[in-house]
């Protein structure tokens, strides 16, 4: 996924009310943009790092930019617009990078399926059965090169692996994918610590025969694209 223009840099100053963001500009003025993540963004909050946001050429838009790339307290770069995450697995999954996921020859997204009216974000078909993904976007550090998931509890979260737990009880494929838009990530973990009855929840939905696939991303200001598998660490 290729940014143009290029995103611009500012300074990060501060996350409010959930989607506003101020950043400063070169020249001291500051800018107020929309931030589209409806996390906590814990560890991404870090006023006065280098962060990047990209214009909008839209002029009826309230805000004129979207926040897009953070630097964290540990100094990595992180992608924070969730409503790129689903698209950078698209990419992934049509170029044939994700090896798993390429016996398929239809995608559909945001599919209505399950018992609590749920949508899945990526709906594949074409093999033998149709495989169900969810996509769940990380950006929480953690040492050792490692990123986590959740940042906070996420109650959405354990709908959904409730719902793919059901799909796979019933014979169909069902994947959970991580995507770290986090550098300097080689490995992916489970936040228990932050909400237990997700990690749970993830291990029940293990046991059924959910899939969990776990890819990092190389982040820049001119681009994002999902690039490599990570080990994953089971809760």
């Amino acid at each position: 996924m290729e940014f143009s223009p290029p995103l611009e840099e500012a300074r990060f100053i501060r996350r409010y009310k959930r989607f506003f963001a101020d950043v400063e500009l070169d020249d001291g003025s500051v800018l107020t943009i929309h931030c589209a993540n409806t996390g906590s963004m814990r560890g991404c909050i870090n006023p006065g790092s280098p962060c990047w946001f990209s214009r909008s050429n839209n002029p009826k838009r309230k805000l004129p930019g979207t926040l897009e790339l953070v630097t964290t307290e540990g100094g990595r770069f992180a992608g924070v617009n969730t409503a790129r995450t689903n698209h950078l697995v698209v990419e992934a999954i049509l170029s044939g990078l994700v090896s798993g996921l390429r016996d398929y020859t239809e995608l559909a997204t945001e599919q209505r399926y399950g018992e609590e009216g749920s949508r899945i974000d990526i709906l594949l078909t074409g093999a033998d059965s149709p495989c169900y993904v969810e996509v769940k976007n990380v950006t929480l550090e953690a040492p050792g090169r490692q990123g986590l998931f959740p940042d906070a509890v996420t109650d959405r979260g354990a709908k959904h692996l409730r719902e793919l737990a059901r799909m796979a009880k019933a014979g169909q494929r069902a994947v959970l994918f991580y995507c770290a838009q986090l550098s300097e990530t080689d490995e992916l973990g489970v936040a228990g610590d932050i909400d237990p009855m997700y990690a749970e929840t993830l291990r029940l939905a293990q046991k059924a025969g959910v899939e969990v696939m776990a890819w990092g991303c190389d982040l820049s200001p001119s681009g994002i694209a999902i690039s490599r598998e990570l080990a994953f660490m089971p809760p």
